[in-house]
């Protein structure tokens, strides 16, 4: 395993800019997931590691060896693509052992390390098999092996589980953090997925038109995001736009009156984001809370979701437990009244600007 280091990063085609001075480092031993929507650079970010893209300016370090000019198989990574990318004409043994005939390895050293990498993947069973023999998960675990068999440095993965169904995504989702830390693997993750983000990385990267918006561990960025793009993009989040009245005060556009955590943010423009999860939701009005009007109940199972429409017009999605059986909650539909209630220091207050609402979708 490896230290990566990316130091303004760049890549432009022509006037358009796909990654924009990126600067990371991911340390040895680390998954760190680039975590963006499409077009967002995180694939280019990926393939320029991988050496399949050239930048345009800045540089690559792996284990302290400056790799932003040398060609892919010079620069001790695996990478695992998202269409697999397996040829098949070859075995499964000898799509494994493919990256190793590239580098010259002994045949009897490369049977051997074929076989271990196999042994990791619960694969070497099936290693007489052709690729159009294998269910998607066993193919993409062809694909991890081959990555894996060349011992790299940095581990690199694009969206490997975007082709599997929801159940085998969660399955080969835990391997992969399994064998990451079992071996020690220095991992770039790329997803637009922020639950499997979430569950996988040790940190986050969160892009969008090429910037790094924010960087930190999946609880930071849950939980105190550096900008109204992140909240609405990591998790889910009620924005309320407005000003801040005074420390601790802040009036939204619809006149609703709030108490907020009295941070340093100066008075003025202001927006607010709320977890869906923070807010409770009680039938009927009552003060002591903000009173609106069930739009919509949507049942999730373990959750409900209340989507209550505001006097002043605006819009809040709470999310609660589902009642049971006898809880007054239970009976609440649209149209009813309801009562949410928060504490003050479940709000956010962020920076005005681009960012999606729950009216813009954004929740």
């Amino acid at each position: 395993m490896s230290e990566l280091i990316l130091d303004r990063l760049r890549k432009e085609y022509g006037s358009f800019v796909a990654v924009d001075d990126v600067s990371l480092r991911v340390e040895e031993g680390e998954l760190v997931a680039l975590l963006g929507p499409s077009g967002c650079g995180k694939t280019t970010t990926l393939r320029m590691i991988a050496g399949f893209i050239e930048p345009t300016a800045g540089r690559i370090t792996i284990g302290g060896r400056d790799v932003t000019w040398d060609p892919p198989y010079r620069r001790d990574t695996g990478m695992v693509f998202q269409s697999y990318a397996l040829f098949p004409h070859m075995t499964v043994a000898q799509n494994v052992a493919f990256g190793l005939e590239m580098r010259k390895v002994p045949r009897a050293e490369a049977e051997t390390r074929v076989r271990r990498a196999l042994d990791l993947v619960r694969l070497g069973h099936l290693a007489a098999r052709l690729p159009r023999q294998l269910s998607g998960g066993q193919q993409q675990r062809v694909a991890l092996a081959r990555a894996l068999v060349v011992n790299p440095g940095v581990f690199l993965l694009d969206e490997p589980l975007s082709n599997l169904d929801a159940k085998l995504r969660l399955e080969v989702r835990v391997e992969i953090r399994e064998l990451q830390k079992r071996l020690g693997l220095t991992t770039v993750f790329v997803t637009h997925d922020q639950e499997e983000a979430l569950t996988l990385a040790d940190r986050l990267v969160v892009m969008d038109h090429g910037v790094v918006q924010q960087v930190g561990t999946p609880e930071e960025l849950y939980e105190s995001p550096a900008n109204l793009f992140v909240a609405g993009f990591i998790g889910r989040s009620n924005v309320l736009r407005g000003r801040l009245a005074e420390r601790g005060r802040f009036i939204s556009k619809g006149g609703l009156a709030l108490a907020v955590p009295a941070d340093g943010m100066a008075p003025g423009e202001a927006a607010l984001a709320l977890r869906p999860e923070r807010i409770g939701v009680a039938p009927g009005a009552s003060d002591g809370g903000v009173v609106g009007r069930v739009a919509l109940v949507t049942y999730l199972g373990a959750a409900t979701e209340y989507r209550v429409t505001l006097d002043g017009g605006e819009t809040i999605t709470a999310s609660v437990p589902t009642p049971r059986p006898g809880d007054p909650l239970k009976l609440v539909s649209a149209g009813d009244a309801v009562t949410l209630t928060w504490p003050a220091e479940s709000c956010r207050l962020l920076a005005p600007g681009p960012g999606a609402t729950p009216d813009e979708g954004g929740l």
